[in-house]
């Protein structure tokens, strides 16, 4: 009984993990290069298409330095 009950428990921790981890990576409420263009190419008017996806990507890609400061709170103290 004990082993079973030890199994479901691991079984949900794996797969609630898992979800989460899986939302996390497709965004979760994040914003993408679509949605960002405008106001790049209004802050930026004299870089090109490539150049401002590249930049989008280093601030908010997967490893961009925005993503792991919390960008919403350093916005939001200017």
């Amino acid at each position: 009984m004990k082993k079973l009950v030890i199994g479901i428990l691991g079984a949900g921790f794996i797969l609630g993990a898992g979800t989460y981890a899986f939302a996390e990576e497709n965004g979760n409420g994040g914003l993408n290069f679509g949605q960002m263009k405008p106001m790049i190419e209004e802050m930026h008017p004299d870089l090109s298409t490539k150049e401002q996806k590249e930049m989008f990507e280093s601030c908010h890609g997967k490893d961009g330095m925005m993503k792991q400061s919390g960008a919403e709170s350093m916005m939001n103290n200017l």
